[in-house]
């Protein structure tokens, strides 16, 4: 089904052992970037860690754009790509939403074992979409149910900080398009941010279901923020924009060094593949 949409990601990295381009003092970190030779180079050089920025489309408030969550992932990975060298996939779109009907896991699985056929055997899917907080554990999880030649990491978001500046809104509220993901925004993409619009629905939580905690149900969402918008955007600052950002990427940073150094992962994964064809013992 999704065969087409891949479009084979060998044509991005387009064979690797052909096409010898001239050498390059600096490798770009956008895999879309690199010559297939300059491809080669970037994946010895980042010893097969490859980065997985996971974003969404969806309405993100009435400031921000759609692509919001892989814009901010996006700017995130790819500064922390430049400090600790990693190829950083394309545009990835296709998270988690099931409020707006998307389905994606087969094309997960799929953008994952293409990477890993290019060399990618250490992949942190970066995530940018908090509808993808239960999702991707899963998605690494079922890396499991069939043998791969690579491993699967998941790198959550993480913005906040000892040292924050203080916020201006609730912070229990603070979730989608509110004050601090604006903020982060204002550093991103500044251009597309819109702060003079974000009073023009409300981001209030509804309280519109009435469960004990722990109780779970697929509605909780559209039940409180039915403007799929949570949170104050106007409140919005630099400020709290650098801070976060920073922090994001420092967090990415050490992931990809973590990664690297990790030798053990694909070893357990391995002895559980084998171990697993016999439960009941030798």
């Amino acid at each position: 089904m999704y065969k087409s949409l891949l479009f084979s990601i060998n044509l991005l990295s387009a064979s690797i052992v052909s096409a010898q381009a001239p050498a390059q003092s600096k490798l770009s970190v956008h895999w879309e970037e690199l010559s297939a030779a300059d491809f080669r180079d970037g994946i010895a050089r980042a010893q097969g860690t490859c980065l997985l920025p996971f974003g969404i489309l969806e309405k993100h408030g009435p400031h921000l754009p759609l692509g919001n969550d892989l814009l901010n992932v996006r700017y995130v990975a790819l500064n922390a790509a430049q400090q600790e060298y990693a190829i950083v996939f394309p545009e990835y779109y296709f998270g988690q939403i099931f409020e707006a009907k998307h389905q994606q896991l087969q094309l997960l699985q799929e953008t994952t074992d293409e990477m890993a056929r290019n060399g990618c055997k250490k992949i942190i899917i970066v995530n940018g979409h908090g509808g993808n907080n239960s999702l991707l554990p899963f998605f690494a999880q079922s890396q499991l149910e069939t043998p791969h030649d690579y491993v699967v990491y998941v790198q959550s978001i993480a913005r906040s900080g000892p040292g924050e500046p203080k916020h201006k809104s609730n912070p229990a509220t603070d979730m989608h398009a509110g004050e601090s993901e604006t903020s982060v925004s204002m550093i991103a993409r500044p251009d597309l941010v819109h702060l003079d619009r974000a009073a023009q629905e409300s981001g209030a939580d509804q309280a519109r279901l009435k469960l004990p905690d722990g109780l779970y149900t697929g509605i909780w969402w559209y039940a409180r923020f039915p403007n799929h918008y949570a949170g104050e955007g106007a409140v919005a600052s630099r400020e709290l924009g650098e801070f976060e950002s920073k922090n994001w990427i420092n967090g990415i940073v050490e992931a990809i060094r973590a990664v690297k150094a990790d030798q053990e992962s694909l070893r357990l994964q391995n002895e559980f593949y084998e171990r697993s064809k016999h439960p009941l013992g030798p």
